[in-house]
């Protein structure tokens, strides 16, 4: 199917997903502190909306990237050499600055599962970090050239949220349990954050390499 990337090029994708989703942040620290506070429910409605709204930016790159491919190839290129260097600063601040990972736990009046769900959608799309992100990691995959692009895209965006459940609903089965092991080995974090900022090295020196030849 001409919409399906390769299967380096799926690898690939593959693993940086994993490496982000097991990385703490703010979404993360969302999902947990709702369950701990709210109970396991309260916790999934948070990650689903935030899952929910990683299609949403996929669905808005799908669109603004298509348009630049059509409008200026250049342009598309300088996007993705820009991409190649917020990941460099993305893999800088990991191993710079660490984890944003400080889930509470404290009892609080009941919400509904909606606005459990909507936080955890709020978090996700007005993350500017989370926007930036997505504008100019999913281009990396996608070549100016294909005319498949635009499917491509938004077959990776769906591949990021299936490939994120197994990873954070464990999370949420077992908030209270993780995030007293995050707090009590800061080594198991820092090497998460190395992780991170290793994977995201790799993928920035590949395109940048890539655009000089």
């Amino acid at each position: 199917m001409s919409f399906i990337p390769d299967t380096t090029t799926l690898i690939q994708f593959a693993i940086a997903t994993v490496i982000l989703a097991v990385t703490p942040g703010p979404d993360m620290t969302l999902f947990v502190s709702r369950t701990l506070s709210q109970g396991r429910a309260a916790g999934f409605a948070s990650m689903a909306g935030a899952l929910f709204g990683t299609l949403i930016h996929t669905t808005l790159v799908v669109v603004g990237v298509s348009a630049l491919i059509v409008a200026s190839p250049m342009s598309f290129l300088a996007l993705k050499i820009f991409g190649a260097g917020y990941l460099v600063f993305l893999a800088w601040q990991a191993v710079t600055r660490g984890s944003a990972f400080s889930p509470e736990k404290k009892s609080g009046p009941s919400i509904s599962l909606f606005r459990a769900w909507a936080a955890g959608l709020g978090v996700n799309l007005l993350n500017p970090k989370i926007i930036l992100f997505f504008m100019t990691f999913l281009p990396q995959f996608v070549s100016a050239h294909d005319p498949n692009a635009p499917g491509k895209l938004f077959f990776l965006g769906a591949m990021f949220v299936v490939l994120s459940i197994p990873v954070t609903a464990p999370m949420v089965f077992a908030a209270e349990k993780f995030s007293a092991a995050m707090k009590a080995s800061p080594r198991v974090t820092r090497a998460v954050d190395y992780l991170f900022a290793g994977v995201f090295s790799a993928f920035a020196l590949k395109i940048l390499t890539a655009q000089a030849k």
